[in-house]
């Protein structure tokens, strides 16, 4: 074990190749049995692979690959550490999800190897973004996770909601990657370097030429270059003003995709913002404070998100606003870094509060990868049966089919912080985080729109375990993929209540190495 993960090796890139042949291996399974209508071998190939990449990385984690010292690859364009298989783990296991529950919600349809090929080609760049080490092995990541996303949206062709939604996901989805790009040759252009870790000292070097007088031009460029990288990653974690894709995206996918993308492709693009934040740049960089702005970032896009998600009627878009208003959650990782002790409150020993409150972030997102994918997957299964994505629409259910509304009802009291599954504990840590740095106005803004979820969060409840069904109920069939995806997701969502502890432990450690 130890020879294979030696850093000339790529064995410590094992999950992201697994998740890629895998991909290949559709194409393969694809050209011998064309005629396979149901998709079954397909939906497996999928689903293996994934898994096999997700007990891989478990592995990993358990053994201590690169903690403490990350594993470099590529003259270090590539890092594998303790965030990088911390991350691998969700995308992956949202991915296995989202595999299994495809085979149901798919059916019969046409371009199924096309369809799980871009998923497991999107989730091998979403790996490859949390492994990432410079600026350009970021962007390559971005775009390899980006570009099958578009077609994912729109994989419904004969949906004209499904077509529109992958076109101005795409739309925007170019612009931003050409802004992103853009940045990234700035910051270059200053520093001379591509590298996480180098950027610094090029910033350092070009502040003693700037303070002798010669270029002074050269701080507006680098200013300009950061706040355009910190736009790219806005977009990625469909922060506000940055978020007007993920709502029409969302609610145009097939569901299963919905879930794939608000879950893995939000971990994905925070992973990147936490490298390229805290290793690539100081909080205060060519008169940029990044710190503080990402502080206005987080209260607006909880804001903006939950007050959003409460005035909508249909329960897959009021997930799509309720994702934005988590991103904003997990932007308060980023926005207390430069405030608080090693000794504030809920600071384990031996943790720095840095690494406390990256780690908060972290946790968050491990959680909100089960209960999210678990939500949108239950809107799969309404789906499949036909049921409408009006609130009224689910009236009753429970009567049907109660196991599944008994899972739904963990995600929505999850999801809103009520102490059912592990997003009680993610949002304390935040809410710690926040008021061991002092700013009292994350904390505020986190038990506000927390409190305004749970109104939005428990219609869905009250619909299905309340109200009267407003016509003839009835359910064909009980589709298996589907159910055990989203009963895995339930159990898995408990259970991270009394076992975050493992998890808190990976993400702090990871995150303390990362300062």
């Amino acid at each position: 074990m130890s020879v294979l993960l030696q850093a000339e090796g790529l064995g410590a890139l094992a999950p992201t190749l697994v998740i890629g042949l895998s991909a290949l291996a559709l194409l393969v399974v694809d050209s011998i049995e064309p005629e396979d209508a149901s998709g079954g071998a397909l939906a497996a190939v999928a689903f293996i692979g994934s898994l096999a990449a997700l007990v891989v990385t478990g592995v990993y984690i358990v053994v201590g690959v690169g903690q403490p010292d990350p594993v470099r690859l590529f003259e270090n364009q590539v890092r594998v550490d303790g965030m990088s298989l911390f991350f691998t783990f969700i995308v992956t296991s949202v991915t296995a999800l989202v595999s299994l529950a495809s085979y149901d919600y798919l059916g019969d349809r046409q371009y199924l190897a096309e369809y799980y090929s871009l998923m497991l080609l999107a989730a091998m760049g979403m790996t490859l973004m949390a492994s990432a080490n410079s600026l350009v092995t970021g962007f390559v990541a971005l775009e390899l996770a980006s570009l099958p996303s578009y077609a994912l949206v729109a994989f419904l062709k004969r949906n004209r909601g499904s077509v529109e939604a992958g076109l101005k996901y795409f739309l925007i989805g170019a612009l931003s990657s050409a802004v992103f790009a853009y940045g990234i040759s700035l910051v270059y252009a200053v520093t001379g370097s591509m590298l996480f870790e180098s950027p610094a000292e090029g910033v350092a070097t070009v502040s003693a030429v700037l303070t002798g007088g010669v270029d002074e031009g050269l701080v507006g460029v680098l200013g300009i270059g950061v706040l355009m990288i910190l736009g790219g990653v806005a977009f990625k974690t469909a922060s506000v003003p940055f978020h007007f894709w993920a709502p029409e995206a969302y609610e145009g996918a097939p569901a299963p995709i919905s879930a794939f993308l608000s879950s893995a492709s939000k971990a994905a693009g925070f992973v990147l913002a936490f490298r390229i934040f805290t290793l690539a740049f100081p909080t205060t960089i060519a008169g940029v404070d990044w710190v503080l702005a990402f502080g206005v970032l987080a209260v607006v896009t909880m804001t903006v998100g939950n007050f959003a998600a409460a005035t909508q009627e249909r329960v897959k878009r009021m997930l799509a606003y309720s994702s934005v208003g988590h991103a904003g959650y997990v932007l308060i990782a980023l926005a207390t870094l430069t405030g608080g002790s090693a000794g504030a409150f809920g600071v384990p020993e031996g943790v720095s509060f840095q690494g406390f409150a990256l780690g908060a972030g972290m946790l968050h997102l491990v959680v909100y990868g089960f209960m999210n994918t678990g939500a949108f997957l239950f809107v799969a299964l309404a789906e499949h049966w036909g049921i409408g994505r009006r609130f009224e629409d689910y009236n009753g259910l429970s009567t049907q089919a109660p196991v599944a509304c008994v899972a739904m009802t963990v995600f929505m009291f999850s999801l809103a912080g009520l102490p059912i599954g592990g997003g009680f504990l993610s949002k304390f840590f935040l809410l710690a985080a926040a008021a061991g740095s002092g700013i009292w106005l994350l904390a505020a803004a986190l038990i506000v729109n927390s409190a305004l979820s749970l109104f939005f969060y428990s219609r869905v409840v009250k619909a299905m375990w309340i109200e009267e069904p407003s016509g003839d109920l009835a359910l064909e069939g009980y589709p298996t993929g589907l159910y055990v995806a989203v009963l895995v997701a339930a159990v898995v969502t408990v259970a991270l209540l009394p076992a975050l502890g493992f998890f808190s432990d990976l993400a702090f450690d990871a995150a303390t190495a990362m300062f």
